[in-house]
C-alpha cells in the first residue's frame, strides 16, 4: 500500500482534527502518499481531493471542527454516487481509506468496502459516544465540558431566584452527554433515551428535593421519550400546580460541537488516527480503531453499527442516590 486517503463525516466533533493530523503523519513517517478529502463522501464524489504534506496539518490540533469538512450526500446512498466515489479514487491510485465520523459515515464505509474490496478503517468521531467497540469517541469529554460549563453558570442563576431549570442536551439516541453532565453537574434529574421515564416519577422527585433544595437542575437528553426540555417542562409545571416556583429552559444546542478539544479528544483522536493508518498497512479492512481499556482494538464495522453501548446502570442510580 502506497497511497491512502483520508475524510471526516457526519455531525464535526472537537477532536477531529487531530486525528486527521495523526493520520497525516503516520502516514509520511511510514513512506506514504497521504490524501485528505473534502467534505465526506460528496467530495470524495466531485474529486475534491488534496495531496497532504506534514505542514498541512500544522496548527489544527487544538482546533475544533475539521479542516477537512464535512458534508452530506445522498448521492453516495446509491450505487451510481459510490461508483464515483471509487473511480475518482482509483484515478489518484488511492488504495485504502480512513473514515472519521459515526454510525452514518460506518454504514457507508461499510458497504463502500464490500461493494468495490477497498480497504477502509474507521476512527470513532461523534460527541454522542454511541459507537460500540470504544470507550470513548472522539469528542464526547470535549462536548460534556462545554455543557458542563453551562450548567454551572445556569445553577447560579437557579439557585438566586429558586428556579427549577430544564436543560437540554444533544444526544438524539444516546444519553451519555446527559449522563456525565448529571453527574458532574450534580443534576436533580436526568432523562435519556435508553430509559423510560414517566413524568409522575419526575414531578415526584421534584416535590420531594423541595423539603431540602430551593431550586433543582434537570437535565434532559434531545432524544428523551417525552420530548424536548420545552415540552417537559410544560407537562411538569401543570402537575406541580406551584405558582410560586419558576421554571425556566435552556437548550444548549451546537455550542457543544465547537471549542478548542480537551486533552482526552486530542489524545485520543491521535492515538486512533495512526492505529488506522497502522491498520491499513497491516491488513484490517471494514472496521474501526477504538480504545477499549487503555487498549487499541479493531472491532468490524457490522458490530459498531449493530451493537448497542448501554449506559451503565451504575450511573443512573449514582445520580438517584447523589441528588438527595
Amino acid at each position: 500500500m502506497k497511497k491512502i486517503a483520508v475524510f471526516t463525516s457526519g455531525g464535526d466533533a472537537p477532536g477531529m482534527n487531530a486525528c486527521v493530523r495523526s493520520v497525516v503523519r503516520t502516514s509520511i513517517y511510514h513512506g506514504l502518499e497521504i490524501f485528505g478529502i473534502y467534505y465526506g463522501y460528496d467530495g470524495m464524489i466531485k474529486g475534491n481531493i488534496k495531496k497532504m504534506q506534514s505542514h498541512s496539518v500544522s496548527n489544527i490540533i487544538q482546533r475544533g471542527g475539521t479542516i477537512l469538512k464535512s458534508a452530506r450526500s445522498m448521492e453516495f446512498m446509491t450505487k451510481e454516487g459510490r461508483q464515483k466515489a471509487y473511480d475518482q479514487l482509483k484515478s489518484l491510485g488511492i488504495e485504502g481509506v480512513v473514515a472519521i465520523g459515526g454510525d452514518g459515515t460506518f454504514t457507508g464505509a461499510k458497504v463502500f468496502s464490500e461493494e468495490f474490496g477497498l480497504p477502509i478503517i474507521g476512527c470513532p468521531g461523534t460527541i454522542d459516544n454511541d459507537i460500540y467497540g470504544t470507550d470513548f469517541t472522539i469528542g464526547f469529554d470535549t462536548a460534556v465540558n462545554t455543557a458542563l460549563e453551562a450548567i454551572d453558570k445556569i445553577r447560579d442563576t437557579a439557585a438566586a431566584h429558586d428556579r427549577i431549570f430544564f436543560i437540554e442536551v444533544m444526544g438524539r439516541d444516546s444519553g451519555y452527554i446527559a449522563v456525565e453532565c448529571g453527574i458532574g453537574g450534580g443534576a436533580e434529574f436526568v432523562m435519556v433515551p435508553e430509559t423510560k421515564t414517566s413524568l409522575d416519577t419526575v414531578v415526584k422527585s421534584l416535590k420531594n428535593l423541595r423539603k431540602t433544595k430551593t431550586s433543582s437542575i434537570v437535565v434532559v437528553a434531545e432524544g428523551d421519550e417525552e420530548g424536548s426540555a420545552s415540552e417537559i417542562m410544560e407537562k411538569v409545571k401543570v402537575k406541580i400546580k406551584d405558582d410560586e416556583k419558576d421554571f425556566k429552559v435552556t437548550t444548549l444546542g451546537h455550542i457543544q460541537r465547537g471549542g478548542n478539544p480537551t486533552a482526552r479528544d486530542r489524545v485520543l483522536g491521535s492515538r486512533c488516527g495512526m492505529a488506522a493508518v497502522e491498520g491499513l498497512m497491516a491488513g484490517h479492512t471494514n472496521c474501526m480503531a477504538g480504545v477499549v481499556n487503555g487498549e487499541v482494538v479493531y472491532t468490524p464495522f457490522s458490530d459498531c453499527i449493530g451493537k448497542d453501548k448501554p449506559i451503565k446502570k451504575d450511573h443512573l442510580r449514582l445520580i438517584e442516590i447523589l441528588s438527595i
